[in-house]
């Protein structure tokens, strides 16, 4: 006797495509400021390399004054939305609704750190040509960052998956005798620290997989990342009219370098790790 005609069966739970869900580098940078409208104004205050003086020949202490520098950040408005009518809700394999929330969110996340990787291409300051990763390209970047008292237990590194398969190859980044606190654990998204740098492996930098790949070590207090927080919607809803289920995400942000010597770009040649 034939077998019966076998039934199509479904999961009910849908299996999360490989992109990036959470912003990884907002936590690197800063983001206090004074918000007024679609503008930030963030404080850089210093003593402008002053020394100290001697009293003058009156008996009177000569008085400076501190170096105060506002930056204005512009925030710019940025959304996601997205639909999904009766039926493709209804003859959707998983649970449809909840996709669309995950997604928006997703979307949003990887926004803020699109905008603090375009900010960091003004950066001005570079080790020089592309190199393949090593202790000694990474060292160069951080004295820069040295000479300008810019090392103050506040440095983050952003590498490629390129890179850091380069520097897991070299004993002292890989073994745990010398990194001693990780940030996240597991996955392929991983953030060590390093000589008291966070290193963090990042999927989207720019040029990828190539010869020129963009990696940068900077300070926490170089570059600001602005959001609006009392602007910030994540909106779920059902339009009866036309019969569809929406979820919205909003969000007012910007970025905007502050010390420019506070950063360094490091150009990177990830190419040999490159699928072929």
């Amino acid at each position: 006797m034939a077998d019966s005609a076998a039934q199509a069966v479904y999961r009910a739970e849908y299996v999360a495509g490989y992109e990036q869900k959470k912003n990884l580098l907002r936590s690197t940078v800063t983001v206090d400021a004074d918000i007024r409208g679609t503008t930030a104004i963030v404080l850089v205050a210093d003593s402008g390399a002053d020394v100290p003086s001697t009293r003058g020949l009156n008996g009177l202490i000569t008085a400076q004054d501190d170096n105060l520098t506002q930056n204005t950040v512009t925030l710019v408005e940025w959304n996601d939305l997205r639909k999904a009518t009766n039926f493709n809700i209804l003859t959707s394999q998983g649970n449809r609704k909840r996709i669309m929330q995950d997604n928006t969110l997703a979307v949003m996340h990887r926004r803020i750190d699109q905008d603090i990787l375009t900010e960091l291409a003004n950066a001005t300051q570079d080790t020089g040509a592309a190199k393949k990763a090593s202790l000694d390209v990474f060292m160069h970047a951080l004295a820069i960052l040295g000479n300008a008292s810019a090392t103050d237990g506040q440095v983050s590194c952003i590498i490629s998956p390129g890179a850091h398969a380069y520097l897991m190859q070299t004993t002292e980044f890989a073994s745990a005798d010398f990194v001693d606190r990780k940030k996240f654990t597991g996955g392929i998204l991983n953030a060590y620290n390093w000589a008291g740098i966070d290193f963090i492996v990042h999927p989207s930098i720019s040029g990828k997989g190539t010869a020129s790949e963009k990696l940068y070590m900077y300070n926490k207090n170089a570059i600001a990342h602005i959001c609006d927080k009392e602007s910030i919607t994540v909106e779920t809803g059902y339009m009866s009219e036309q019969g569809y289920s929406w979820a919205r995400s909003q969000a007012f942000m910007g970025s905007k370098i502050i010390q420019n010597t506070g950063i360094v770009q490091i150009l990177h040649d990830g190419s040999a790790y490159a699928a072929q």
